[in-house]
């Protein structure tokens, strides 16, 4: 199997030349979220989410949870405005299970994302395109493949995370700050928010010129929630100012490299993670600050009193 993937990884840095280099497509996960937050109504936050791409002028994804809103008349209304915007809508899920609890069977998780089609399928913009919750492909054998033939039977595509980051954990300490004090300073928030996506994004870069020789076209994970809806605008202006392009998810996927299937040795990894523990990587230089969950964003901020 390790043989196999080496031999397809090769192949595939021969064939792709550095047509990718610096590029960045959009994704977010578990929206249309209708949980009440500080600041925002929940339509307020998907208006400054769409606005933001708007006036980025970038096409995104968004990868529906369909509890967490879109089972409710308001909330499917928040998730067709991405569709009519030009954002493609894909399928994450009825209520996000985790595949690797032993509660949750093959079977349940498959019923999950039939679920989750039935409802979203109908709204301009859908595709069959499929992330895993918490990017876990399985703890088994069966699940794993029992997961990867029920795509291909399904026709969905594995819409892969190559830069994933902790936005979650800020946003939960940005909504735990603004809950205590909803006029909280919260600039030292912004400020380590666009550090953690900026050193991310250079790790991961880095780690894709180290596995492929070259810049693959990354795509990022983020999700529906507060922080994103207030500085979404300046994530992606940090970007640009970083010299990286903003692409369309269809043109990211096309990157050969997406087409691979590395084995998950650990739970919870971005492909690039996936491929380096394949490859028998190790503990490179920097992999802990890909894998602490935005632990050293937090201590940071609480040395600052947040």
């Amino acid at each position: 199997m390790l043989r196999t993937f080496v031999l397809r990884l090769f192949v595939l840095c021969l064939l792709t030349p550095a047509a990718f280099a610096q590029t960045v497509a959009i994704t977010f996960d578990d929206g249309p979220a209708l949980a009440a937050t500080p600041r925002l109504t929940p339509a307020g936050r998907n208006a400054a989410l769409l606005a933001a791409l708007a006036r980025h002028k970038a096409s995104a994804a968004l990868f529906v949870t369909a509890a967490n809103g879109a089972i409710r008349p308001e909330g499917l209304a928040l998730a067709r405005a991405w569709g009519e915007a030009g954002h493609v809508l894909g399928n994450h899920t009825m209520t996000h299970p985790d595949l690797h609890a032993q509660s949750v069977s093959l079977a349940d998780y498959q019923q999950q994302i039939l679920d989750c089609e039935r409802i979203v399928a109908p709204l301009p913009g859908y595709r069959k395109w499929f992330r895993f919750t918490y990017l876990r492909e399985g703890n088994t054998p069966e699940k794993r493949d029992g997961m990867r033939e029920f795509l291909r039977r399904q026709g969905y595509r594995n819409a892969y995370v190559s830069l994933d980051t902790s936005d979650w954990r800020l946003n939960d300490k940005l909504v735990e700050v603004l809950e205590k004090n909803p006029d909280a300073d919260i600039a030292p928030i912004k400020a380590a928010y666009l550090a953690h996506i900026r050193q991310r994004a250079l790790a991961y870069r880095a780690l894709s010129q180290q596995l492929q020789g070259r810049d693959i076209a990354h795509v990022l994970l983020l999700h529906h929630n507060l922080i994103n809806a207030l500085w979404l605008n300046d994530v992606l202006a940090q970007f640009r100012s970083m010299g990286w392009t903003i692409v369309t998810p269809e043109v990211a996927f096309a990157d050969p490299v997406y087409r691979l299937q590395p084995e998950r040795a650990a739970p919870g990894q971005s492909l690039l993670l996936s491929m380096a523990r394949t490859l028998g990587l190790g503990k490179f230089e920097g992999w802990e600050r890909l894998v602490d969950d935005g632990d050293y964003e937090i201590e940071a901020l609480a040395r600052q009193g947040l």
